[in-house]
């Protein structure tokens, strides 16, 4: 007759429902911080530069390159780019040029990148959360069966797996989290505009490049480019890049009450902002909503009317220098991070900002005068 044998313990699996989260040899071989140098008709979007701010930090610690990437027609200026990605904290920037890449499409572009990604294997690939980042990223990340955090909000390093840790909000901007793709490379992550400070130009500062062949042609691509159209009012609202910005939300009760918030803005020069609730209601345009679905502002002065400050309008301003809160409710979460607060009616309040700084302005002209 056998001896029953003692019950075992149960082995505790690590977090993850037994996936392998250990990286393979092949991918250990991943080195380096790519950002993606966004460009159209002869200019690059800022936030390539942000992103290059950003990606020096996240080189720095990994001990590590920081490069960009152009890709272009090759009758398009792309080493004025590459000067301004060396003057930003690039150490090399890799060329791709082809008459197919002249005017963003998805295809050609979503080609050139991954081709470059599984020639030099970089470990980070940054883009900005633009209509072409977030279009190019995307389709980038699943060709490459890899990893992408969109619209994060911050970046870092893990000290334990020397992993990126990408922030974003969650559950409609009510929670924070923090994502990292351990066991794929490269680790890609999206940035909406402004997010990020602006880095200071190096000037003089150089770097070394490189130039690669796209190999597609013209009668491979699905999609044609015809022409361009400007959009006549794409310059209207500058909202992520003012100085200035004058926000209201639902407290202000109606779209006449919200005509005070575009007073005190024009009497300081400034935009106009909105919390969601706003646009959705029809009072403003979508373009002027601030938030977590909205823009990412980071004005010198930011006057907040009549808003709470949920989670989900505070993540698209509270990188801002200076913020005021106008609200009647004390206990509002708003002042817990304004710098200066008014208890009080935004009615009544910013009537009297208006008189106030239009009267201080009148003074300052008479004294010139």
């Amino acid at each position: 007759m056998s001896e029953a044998k003692p019950a075992s313990t149960p082995t505790l699996k690590p977090a993850g429902r037994g996936r392998n989260l250990e990286l393979s040899d092949e991918l250990k071989a991943y080195k380096g911080v790519w950002v993606f140098i966004e460009h159209e008709r002869g200019h690059a979007h800022s936030v390539s530069w942000e992103l290059l701010g950003e990606g020096r930090k996240l080189a720095d610690q990994l001990g590590s390159p920081l490069c960009g990437v152009v890709l272009g027609g090759p009758d398009e200026d792309l080493d004025k780019f590459a000067n301004e990605a060396f003057s930003f904290g690039a150490d090399h920037v890799y060329f791709m040029r082809d008459t197919v890449l002249k005017g963003y499409r998805n295809e050609p572009f979503t080609k050139g990148l991954t081709d470059l990604v599984n020639k030099y294997k970089p470990e980070i690939v940054l883009l900005g959360a633009t209509s072409q980042g977030r279009d190019l990223a995307g389709s980038v990340a699943t060709t490459l069966l890899t990893g992408l955090t969109a619209d994060c909000t911050e970046l870092a390093i893990d000290p334990n797996t020397r992993a990126l840790a990408a922030t974003r909000p969650t559950f409609g901007g009510s929670l924070l989290c923090t994502i990292m793709t351990l066991a794929y490379r490269p680790q890609m992550a999206t940035v909406r505009p402004r997010v990020m400070a602006m880095p200071r130009a190096e000037a003089g500062r150089t770097g070394t490049t490189s130039e690669d062949t796209l190999g597609l042609i013209e009668t491979n691509i699905v999609t044609k480019l015809l022409d361009f159209i400007l959009d006549t009012n794409s310059n209207k609202i500058n909202l992520p890049y003012a100085d200035v910005i004058v926000s209201g939300g639902k407290g202000l009760k109606n779209p006449e009450n919200f005509k005070l918030v575009f007073d005190l803005a024009r009497v300081l020069g400034g935009e106009v902002g909105a919390t969601r609730p706003c646009v959705q209601a029809g009072w403003v345009e979508a373009d002027r909503q601030v938030g977590q679905t909205g823009k990412t502002v980071r004005p010198k002065l930011y006057i907040a009317a009549g808003i709470s400050g949920a989670i989900q309008h505070r993540v698209g301003m509270e990188a801002s220098d200076v913020i005021v809160a106008i609200n009647t409710d004390p206990n509002a979460p708003i002042f817990d991070f304004a710098h200066y607060g008014i208890v009080g009616n935004a009615m009544q309040v910013l009537p009297a900002l208006t008189q106030a700084f239009q009267a201080h302005i009148d003074q300052r002209i008479k004294k010139v005068a």
